[in-house]
């Protein structure tokens, strides 16, 4: 089965110019692996027009609905969540993390997510800039993200 994470509404290059806020300039987001915070999937700079991403998973039934699971699905069962990680680039190409966008999984509705596992497809989209601007961070359930099956 596949996940597609289709972002639009990046919030640009640079964000925190704000009295007393770090300023980050050269950002960049991508999908972070489960348990190797240091590789990063499908790196997007935050002027980005749009972002997408395929996550190929394996849907696994459950009692009550179904387990997801993949190389980019993070958490235990019945708390699974991907990580779409902000950070900085340098002049060196090296990614520096400085925020994080939790997309849960249990916000998919189990009709959705049925239909998803029928049509080998669950689809999330979402606007990839918080309410002032800045990169999308913390937890991200509906209404952040709609989930589809296609």
């Amino acid at each position: 089965m596949l996940i597609r994470i289709e972002g639009s509404n990046l919030p640009g290059r640079e964000c925190g110019q704000e009295p007393g806020a770090p300023a980050y300039r050269n950002i960049h987001v991508a999908v972070q692996r489960r348990d190797r915070p240091a590789e990063l999937f499908g790196r997007y700079p935050g002027d980005a027009l749009s972002a997408q991403w395929e996550l190929g998973v394996t849907a696994t039934p459950v009692e009550g609905g179904w387990d997801l699971r993949g190389p980019y699905v993070q958490g235990r069962p019945g708390s699974r969540f991907i990580y779409l990680s902000w950070g900085t680039v340098d002049d060196h190409d090296v990614f520096t993390m400085f925020r994080r966008a939790k997309l849960w999984l249990d916000g998919v509705a189990p009709r959705v997510l049925t239909a998803a596992v029928n049509s080998d497809v669950l689809v999330g989209r979402l606007g990839l800039s918080d309410g002032r601007g800045g990169p999308l961070c913390a937890a991200v359930r509906p209404p952040l993200i709609e989930w589809s099956a296609l």
